[in-house]
């Protein structure tokens, strides 16, 4: 049985969800008591050093990281749309796989976490992240359906969740239309499931 350990709010631990239900896998949900601090507790960090959700049990396998999830979870039980043989296209969608890691962690998720949460950031500095990225990504899907190749790929549900949440960063989307006609794409995939916020 496959168990996810994560945060309700987590946009990092909506993209394991979501994947997990694309994928149509049953899975238990545990959620972790972020209020108690149970990820820095030591069975947690027996799972993951970093004391981060989210983490991912399947059988004997322990996998930590959102990213390495989706790559796990593609490589699996996906098949080639979710995780291609071609070299080409895997290097796309592990270049947009670190975008997330980087300037959407730094951009969108950055805002989302200081107007939903309270963190100090520069402000200024995640704003300009987040056109940016939004400028590059208009840009890809202005010609193209998905981000990556041209099947929804693991890149697009890295990518999706904190793009999908940018209205609790306060940051406004709407100016972006292929960006949001490709939110709308991911949402109709069968399986698709939301979070709050969304």
């Amino acid at each position: 049985m496959i168990e996810l350990y994560e945060f309700a709010l987590s946009g990092n631990c909506h993209k394991a969800r979501l994947m997990l239900n694309l994928l149509g896998l049953a899975y238990t949900s545990v959620p972790v008591n972020k209020d108690g601090n149970e990820q820095k507790s030591a069975d947690f960090l027996a799972m993951n050093p970093f004391g981060q959700v989210p983490v991912l049990k399947d059988g004997g396998t322990v996998i930590r990281d959102s990213q390495a999830i989706l790559v796990y979870l593609a490589r699996q039980y996906g098949g080639a749309q979710w995780w291609p043989d071609d070299a080409a296209s895997l290097a796309s969608i592990t270049g947009w796989l670190s975008s997330t890691a980087n300037e959407v962690a730094r951009g969108p998720n950055a805002l989302r976490l200081h107007y939903k949460f309270g963190r100090a950031i520069n402000v200024e500095e995640a704003l300009q992240t987040t056109r940016t990225l939004l400028d590059i990504m208009s840009a890809r899907l202005s010609a193209h359906p998905w981000i990556a190749t041209d099947n929804a790929s693991i890149a697009d549900i890295a990518l999706y969740p904190y793009i999908a949440l940018a209205s609790e960063g306060q940051f406004d989307i709407a100016p972006y239309p292929a960006v949001t006609a490709w939110l709308q794409r991911v949402r109709s995939l069968p399986g698709y499931a939301g979070m709050p916020g969304m």
